[in-house]
Formats: structure tokens, C-alpha cells, sequence
């Protein structure tokens, strides 16, 4: 660990308490951005504010020439409630940093102080902070704003605490790292009327009971049992009285592969689906895409150099370089998309993130700001150009 990040410990343990307190969801993170442009600014770091909307970014700039490494951090909060204690619980209702995206931005602002201190011989560092998340959009958002055309990077990297590995270790693999998942609804109209007469309507409750079981058959039915896919039904709204067939009914799901060719197979089969059903049923049958998110892809060569960094700061044996992919998603995947770099996990104790109970390990903080400082000493050296 870095022994200027270390003996910051206790300041950037205030900071990360204070953000958890003032919680702010998908683009509305306002206080949030203002508190990192500031703290940003008090190192003399150059600021740039606006992308994606509360999104903003800090250019470091090196001696001379060389490669320029982006480091990402997200802000927003999830729009839940807290169930703690704590003295720096949530003060919004329905408001709750339940993933740790509070001590993400602090973590990278811990490495922004020590990297202004300390800047590389060689090469910038773009400090990127960045809203929403949580629902798919942010970084979306502030590449369509010019992100990267104005702040191209060599490599960008993304650091995120999870509780399913064990305190003290980071994971980090080549290759799949996250699922990609895009969120689907279906809309069925049909007639409604009268429990009594069935006959006289076109019922799209019972369309979309049959949807709901035919559509878990995809995976089982037509993808590759060696290709990890699922697909969950989540909602299903219809009718407002027992004896009353609705004239609508809604299902929304979510598709999670690793790999696009087989989240295709089942888009495509998922809207045969759909058109069969309306074709039986005489419903209109619609179904959307909406928030789709590619399957977050690291870099070989980024992912060893983010593991040799980690293990700088932990030691070689408590970073995992053999974890199986997992089943969740993150917007960082459309950063790999435009450059190379890697994701890398930092194990903490206590409940699941998304748990109403979550909270960040505040020990964790000069870890993973030193493994992320680590990461920019390292692949700024002279020997890399």
C-alpha cells in the first residue's frame, strides 16, 4: 500500500461516509459531482465537467510523451432503502449506495491526490468519473458526449468490491469478465370484457401466462448448453378485478450472456415467439429492447497488468487470476469496447451488494486506490510506450 494513501486513510474514510449519507441516483448525482470537481481542483488537477450531464473528468498530464491510462469510477447511488444503523445512514428516502459506488469514487479520488503528488514520467492520466451505473446509461451517455475524443486512452481500468470473494484478495481474468445483459418488455393488447364471456374478448392475460413459460424454454431449448446464457421474467402486470379480462398485459425480463452471438440466437427466438403467440392469439404482441449492455471483455494484456499491480499492494498470493465469469453487468464494458483495459474485483466482507444492508469496507480505500496508482506506475513506464 502506498504509505501517502495510507496515512490519508482517515480523511478519505470521512469523505466516503459523507457521500454514503447524501446518496444521489442515475443523473442526479449534482452534490456528488460538485464534491469531486472540488476535491479534484484542491490538487491542482484540471477538471472537466458536463459529460454524460453530472459526468466530469480529471486530465493529470506526465514530463513527456507516452501512453495515457484511464481510470473509471462510478457515482450513482441505487434507488432503494437502507436498512442500517448507521451513523451515516442514507438521510433520502429511497436513496442508498447499496453497491459501493460511493467508496469507488473515493478510492479514485485518493489516487487522483497521490497521482497529482506523483504525476508519471511519461504519458496523462484521465480520471473518469461517471454517473448512472446502476441503470445501464452513463457511460453511454458521456461517450455520445465526446468522452473519448477528447480524452483518448491507451488503456482504461475499473476497480469494483464484491463480497463474494474473500477480504484482503483481488480477482482479475483475461478474456469474458462480466455478463451483458439487455432488459426486454413485451406488450400484449388484446379485447378485454367480461369474466362471463371469455368469448366475446381477446384475452392477453392468457397470452402472456403462455409467454412467460415458453420464453424460459429459450435457453434450455435453443441455446448451446456450453454457451452460459439465462433469460429471467421479472414483471408481469395485468387486469385490475377478478372478473374483468383485461385489455393489456406486460412481462419485462432480462437476457445475460457472455457472448453477442448467443445473446442474438435467443433475441431472435424470442421474437418468433412473440409473432407466434400473436398470430394464435389474434393480440398485437410488441416486444422492446431497452438498456443493452455488451459483456464486459478484458484485455490479456491488461488484465496481467492489473493483476501484477494488485499484487504489488496485496502480495501474488491474494490475487485470483482463474475466477469464473460472473452474472452481473456493468456499463464499463462499452469503455472496453473503445479501448483496451480490464475490470478488476477487490473481495470485503458482509452482505451481498444490492442487500438493503450493504456497506462499504472502508479499509478498502488506500487498498484500492494504491492497486490503481500501482496500475499507472505501471504501464507508464519507460519500457512501454
Amino acid at each position: 500500500m502506498l504509505q501517502d494513501i495510507a496515512d490519508f486513510a482517515p480523511t478519505l474514510q470521512a469523505w466516503r461516509r459523507d457521500l454514503h449519507a447524501h446518496p444521489e441516483i442515475a443523473f442526479q448525482e449534482f452534490r456528488t459531482s460538485d464534491f469531486v470537481a472540488r476535491t479534484l481542483e484542491s490538487f491542482g488537477i484540471e477538471v472537466h465537467r458536463g459529460l454524460g450531464g453530472t459526468g466530469l473528468v480529471g486530465a493529470i498530464k506526465g514530463a513527456a510523451q507516452g501512453p495515457t491510462i484511464g481510470l473509471r469510477a462510478d457515482m450513482d447511488a441505487l434507488p432503494m432503502e437502507e436498512q442500517t444503523n448507521l451513523a451515516y445512514r442514507s438521510n433520502k428516502e429511497g436513496q442508498f449506495h447499496g453497491c459501493g459506488h460511493d467508496g469507488h469514487t473515493v478510492m479514485l479520488l485518493a489516487a487522483a491526490r497521490h497521482l497529482a503528488a506523483n504525476p508519471p514520467k511519461r504519458g496523462k492520466v484521465h480520471l473518469i468519473f461517471q454517473p448512472a451505473e446502476e441503470i445501464g446509461q452513463g457511460a453511454e451517455r458521456m461517450i455520445a458526449d465526446g468522452l473519448f475524443e477528447r480524452f483518448p486512452c491507451s488503456q482504461v481500468y475499473a476497480l469494483h468490491t464484491i463480497p463474494l470473494y474473500e477480504e484482503g484478495t483481488a480477482a482479475v481474468r483475461p478474456g469474458a469478465t462480466l455478463s451483458g445483459t439487455t432488459v426486454f418488455d413485451i406488450r400484449i393488447d388484446g379485447v378485454g370484457g367480461h369474466g362471463a364471456a371469455p368469448h366475446t374478448t381477446v384475452d392477453p392475460l392468457q397470452v402472456a401466462a403462455r409467454l412467460a413459460s415458453e420464453i424460459s424454454s429459450i435457453v434450455g431449448r435453443h441455446v448451446d448448453p456450453l454457451a452460459p446464457a439465462v433469460i429471467s421474467l421479472g414483471r408481469l402486470c395485468a387486469g385490475t378485478a377478478a372478473n374483468i379480462i383485461p385489455a393489456s398485459a406486460e412481462l419485462s425480463g432480462t437476457i445475460r450472456t457472455y457472448d453477442p452471438a448467443t445473446e442474438a440466437l435467443i433475441v431472435r427466438k424470442l421474437d418468433a415467439i412473440c409473432r407466434g403467440f400473436a398470430e394464435m392469439s389474434g393480440c398485437t404482441v410488441s416486444c422492446t429492447r431497452k438498456a443493452s449492455c455488451p459483456p464486459c471483455l478484458n484485455d490479456p494484456d491488461a488484465a496481467d497488468a492489473a493483476a501484477a499491480a494488485a499484487g504489488a499492494v496485496l502480495g501474488e498470493a491474494k490475487v485470483r487470476r482463474d475466477l469464473a465469469p460472473l452474472p452481473f453487468s456493468d456499463d464499463f464494458a462499452l469503455m472496453l469496447r473503445q479501448w483496451p483495459g480490464a475490470y478488476i474485483f477487490l473481495g470485503q466482507p458482509g452482505a451481498m451488494c444490492h442487500h438493503p444492508t450493504f456497506d462499504f469496507d472502508d479499509r478498502l480505500l488506500p487498498i484500492g486506490a494504491s492497486i490503481l496508482c500501482r496500475i499507472v506506475e505501471r504501464q507508464t513506464q519507460e519500457a512501454r510506450a
